[in-house]
């Protein structure tokens, strides 16, 4: 076939499954499994040595997220778009689950087992988030966002998830949903005052929202401001990683040498903060190799969105892509003492099945807008034509 039919096949988006493989990013994939290798290391290195509890199970879930994100990948695109709701609405029919039946975990109700995994739905509120409003927002012009009337159904569906994932509690996972929206939001052509309305009400808000705060979550925040008021309590954990990271140096203790975790002193050093045990037998070289790894998926993130041609895959790239960024921006910023501790994982590293499959299947949603870059897409959104 000449070239210019096989431009043609794309463009009109009816290319079979192989053909949509070969025009998956896959020196995406390379970066993606070779920030992989750093959190499997972590892992191995965490249980001492031993593959198990943690490095063997998290490869098995890798493989099988490799085979869900090509598997999504060659979706068709519009079909993805047609149905977003629909995972969207999904998504909230769990997240209620979590709140009738759901499985309690350090004090906060979030998971739902299913025997062979617990699913945690506020994981999967982050791409339902981002598909439903990019669906909403695809081939709505300036003049339609301009309204303040149109921005009610979009901020209603955030709100609805963030509402529910606040509840359980995770204050951190409805923050990253709220940031990922904004993101959204001033993709699709939200004016800059509309948002600066919203951060006036938000700070005159903070001192009511104080009081609804978890005792816990507060005594976070008082800890940030002062670690050392509760050394031997709730400043435990952030104290011990501002010890472990600072004892790292250049170039770390060695592979497995690291103390403060090995000795036990690093608290949950195989999920939250698990880059401060990297920092510590890497080093600072380490952990900047890995940031330079994350840097790369978000020049390609937006890159692809850049690229894409039409509304929804664009709007969808760019919230995927700004959750990886704030995946693991917010997780760096908790172990250094930067921000409160919150529990976000470090995206492919810290520990963990519905994070890892989730983030999985949104490379998988990135991949496909790839694929789907020049795809002719009906000029429609809103809630109507499923």
């Amino acid at each position: 076939m000449s070239e210019l039919g096989f431009n043609a096949r794309l463009r009109r988006g009816d290319m079979n499954a192989s053909e949509k493989l070969w025009q998956v990013s896959w020196s995406l994939v390379l970066w993606l499994c070779c920030i992989f290798a750093f959190g499997f290391a972590m892992l191995y290195s965490a249980a001492g040595g031993k593959l198990m509890p943690w490095a063997e199970p998290q490869a098995a879930r890798f493989v099988i997220g490799i085979a869900m994100m090509l598997g999504v990948a060659v979706l068709d695109i519009r079909s993805v778009m047609r149905f977003a709701y629909v995972f969207y609405f999904i998504t909230i029919v769990l997240l209620v689950a979590v709140d009738i039946k759901g499985v309690i975990g350090g004090g906060a109700q979030r998971w739902i087992d299913l025997g062979i995994i617990n699913l945690q739905p506020s994981e999967l509120a982050k791409p339902a988030i981002v598909l439903a409003l990019a669906r909403y927002f695809h081939g709505r012009n300036l003049e339609d966002i301009a309204s303040p009337l149109a921005l009610l159904a979009p901020l209603t569906l955030v709100l609805l998830p963030v509402g529910l994932v606040i509840k359980q509690p995770d204050l951190g996972t409805a923050l990253v949903i709220l940031m990922v929206s904004a993101a959204t939001f001033f993709m699709a052509g939200v004016r800059m005052w509309k948002f600066i309305t919203v951060g006036i009400a938000g700070l005159a808000a903070m001192f009511p929202a104080w009081a609804m705060l978890h005792e816990y979550q507060r005594d976070r925040i008082r800890i940030f401001m002062d670690p050392e008021r509760d050394p031997l309590g709730t400043g435990y954990h952030i104290l011990q990683s501002k010890i472990a990271l600072g004892s790292g140096g250049l170039f770390g203790k060695g592979f497995m040498e690291g103390t403060q975790s090995h000795l036990s002193f690093l608290p949950e050093r195989q999920t939250d903060f698990i880059f401060t045990m990297l920092a510590e037998e890497l080093g600072m070289v380490g952990g900047l190799t890995l940031l330079a790894l994350y840097a790369m998926i978000l020049i390609y993130g937006y890159a692809i969105a850049f690229r894409c041609r039409y509304q929804f895959g664009r709007l969808v790239a760019v919230g995927i892509t700004t959750t990886f960024f704030l995946y693991f921006f917010i997780n760096i910023a908790m172990v250094m003492g930067l921000i409160p501790v919150v529990g976000v994982p470090l995206p492919l590293i810290s520990y963990g099945g519905t994070a890892l499959l989730t983030l999985m299947f949104c490379m998988g949603l990135l991949m496909n807008v790839w694929v789907h870059r020049d795809v002719q897409m009906a000029m429609r959104g809103g809630f109507g034509d499923f």
